[in-house]
């Protein structure tokens, strides 16, 4: 039998282990040619190229084309021509919002010879709500947003879609990048009490998290949250790999070990905090009806020990029937807040083991980037995720900018300026174009932080407006196969969001309400059964949820829905910097034989048959008209006339649905 002092002994090392040193790590140094890495080094000034013959004046609207025209021409590459107009306004539908032009908008922008006709509808597409969905996904995927916890029980975040709608707010509003960045970090901090700040800071609970039998408290859960808040921080607003050197020194960038352990210890102070938005009243009676429900829950769990067979089933069939009608859980905030008594001293951790504690570590950030023997922080302040913010968003941090910026021309030309968003170290390469990229990052930090006028930079480019088709194609391919000179632009196939949410608009059921929790569409039951427990996907009753774009769809970790995992949308467990686009059969048999793509496709021949009349020649201009923005060639129209003499409407609908012209993006 234990010792009562055993037993607290054994309850302490449970908390942290006994073991650690109180001494602190050694604040290290850093090399010249360590310190020379292009990302470390300060942001240049570079002088944007002139242009003295015809062809290069009149091809360089913005000084993007101007940077990107002089590396063409080292190469002895030209540029290829402008798309044409239909081409051009589903491009930038699809890139700023998210989902295509309806056939009034193509012909209201082709038939416009007014001067300035690309710019009004750059102007009302930044300015549409529909922008912050579309931009807002993005962002969602960087920071692995998810509504549930992951792993086998995979509990459900009460609240935590209001860090979703908080990020898509915040792209409409174009509010500030550093702004955005400090409420995410320290919200809780800076303006305690502000439900919008309290929501933002539930960035810092993003991640997957693994439930020990509901034990939060011992040390390998503890150390699994902060891990997930520190490797945050790196990929997510540095771009740097700060994760690898977790267990060891970073094999190939100048991150020490203790850096990583520096930056978690901003984090030392920091747990979850649910912020109830309901009155004292309705949280008493909650918790009297939780209570009486818990307790009926455990009686009939109880009622089930010593039975087997038939009887055992039926018990539980009957928790599984009582478990689908737990008491919701009252609205809250899913965020953090700072709690001195529960400090977390921060060690060294040999091989990232919570049991092998080292030295201890105090607050700094990433010391390649400090002068030569700048101090830690070993006293826990008042606010230390604010320190850490202000830090990250400094004018001066030559990597904040850099990452957004190379985020956003990766959204509009299918591959950052760094090829790697979430790892501007030495394995993530060079720039293609590193003048241009510094470029970008000061106007971006000198406009205030704005998204918006980046946005608009880019799209009034002459590099934004080209054809994918070129004519020096072979040559160009040759000397640049993957296109990291910009000399057309690129093809790009729908991501997964982008296409289910097209088939809704083209046939006409799109559901364009915004905000709200996760809606559950009906899925197999099959995968419903595979969950820790059924009851947690319980499907929206309203069958017009259904249809709500997709980013409003539920980001459970445990189901992902299967048409959009088919189609490459991101796994929510680790930041996802990049939609990969893969092809292979079962998304063929997807867009065949899958219920989304067969529903849509029926509602698609009805809004044929309203707007089209009887007509098989009408029903198939507006098909395509409205499926890829232009109107069938003669040869087109003929052979889909000639299918429907022997074929339903919705057959023809769903090869609509099918053609690449509507997968891709030219």
């Amino acid at each position: 039998m234990l010792t009562s002092r055993a037993l607290l002994l054994l309850c302490a090392a449970a908390v942290y282990p006994l073991s650690a040193s109180d001494e602190y790590a050694p604040l290290g140094s850093y090399t010249a040619a360590e310190r020379r890495h292009w990302a470390f080094q300060k942001r240049r000034n570079p002088e944007v190229p002139v242009f003295s013959d015809a062809a290069g004046k009149a091809w360089v609207k913005t000084p993007i084309d101007a940077f990107l025209l002089e590396k063409l021409r080292k190469e002895g590459l030209e540029p290829a021509p402008p798309a044409t107009r239909r081409i051009l306004i589903r491009r930038v539908y699809f890139d700023l919002i998210g989902i295509p032009p309806t056939p009034a908008e193509v012909d209201s922008f082709v038939s416009d010879k007014r001067p300035g006709a690309w710019e009004r509808v750059v102007d009302r597409l930044l300015a549409s709500p529909h922008y912050g969905e579309r931009w807002g996904q993005r962002w969602l995927d960087v920071v692995r947003y998810a509504e549930t916890d992951g792993f086998e029980y995979d509990t459900h975040r009460n609240g935590a879609w209001r860090y979703r709608d908080y990020v898509i707010r915040s792209f409409n509003e174009d509010k500030p990048y550093n702004r955005f960045v400090k409420e995410q970090l320290a919200g809780d901090e800076l303006r305690p009490g502000s439900q919008e700040f309290e929501i933002a800071a539930g960035f810092q609970r993003l991640g997957p998290l693994r439930k020990n039998a509901g034990n939060q408290e011992v040390a390998s859960s503890r150390n699994e949250v902060l891990t997930e808040m520190t490797n945050a921080v790196g990929s997510v607003l540095l771009g740097v790999t700060l994760g690898c050197a977790r267990c060891h020194d970073h094999k190939f960038d100048p991150i020490r070990q203790a850096d990583y352990y520096r930056i978690q210890a901003y984090f030392a102070a920091t747990h979850e905090r649910e912020v109830s938005l309901a009155s004292e009243a309705e949280q008493a009676e909650w918790k009297k009806k939780s209570g009486a429900f818990e307790e009926q829950l455990k009686k009939l769990r109880q009622s089930m020990k010593g039975l087997e067979g038939a009887a055992k089933e039926e018990i539980e069939r009957r928790i599984k029937d009582m478990e689908a009608r737990a008491p919701e859980p009252l609205p809250a905030i899913f965020s953090v807040s700072n709690d001195p008594a529960r400090v977390t001293p921060v060690h060294l951790l040999s091989r990232g083991d919570h049991l092998r504690p080292g030295a201890r570590v105090g607050m700094r950030p990433l010391g390649v980037l400090l002068e030569e023997g700048a101090p830690e922080y070993t006293a826990v302040p008042e606010n230390p995720r604010t320190r850490l913010a202000e830090w990250i968003t400094s004018p001066e941090n030559p990597l904040t900018a850099r990452v957004m910026v190379n985020r956003i021309w990766l959204g509009h030309f299918g591959r950052g300026i760094a090829a790697m968003p979430n790892d501007f170290g030495r394995m993530g390469g060079m720039p293609s174009h590193r003048e241009l990229l510094d470029w970008l990052a000061n106007r971006f930090v000198e406009s205030g932080w704005r998204v918006k006028p980046l946005h608009r930079t880019i799209l009034l480019s002459s590099a934004y407006r080209q054809s994918s088709h070129s004519p020096i194609g072979k040559a160009a391919r040759g000397k640049d196969p993957d296109n990291k000179l910009l000399w057309k632009y690129s093809r790009r196939r729908l991501e997964a969001e982008e296409i289910r949410d097209a088939m809704l608009a083209v046939a006409g059921r799109l559901n364009l309400k915004q905000g709200g929790p996760g809606v559950m569409p009906p899925v197999d039951q099959e995968l419903i059964d595979l969950l820790y427990k059924p009851s947690q996907w319980a499907v929206a009753p309203d069958i017009e949820e259904h249809h709500r774009r997709s980013i409003y769809l539920i980001a459970k970790r445990n189901l992902r829905l299967p048409f959009m995992e088919v189609f490459d949308a991101p796994d929510l467990q680790i930041s996802c910097p990049r939609r990969e686009s893969s092809t292979h059969p079962p998304q063929a048999l997807e867009l065949l034989n899958g219920q989304t793509a067969n529903e849509m496709a029926e509602a698609f021949a009805a809004r044929l048959r309203k707007e089209a009349g009887p007509s098989r020649v009408r029903q198939v201009e507006l098909a395509y008209r409205l499926a890829v923005g232009r109107s069938p060639s003669k040869q087109e129209s003929q052979l889909a006339v000639s299918f429907l003499r022997g074929a339903p409407l919705r057959e023809f609908t769903l090869a609509v649905l099918n053609l690449n012209e509507f997968l891709y993006v030219n």
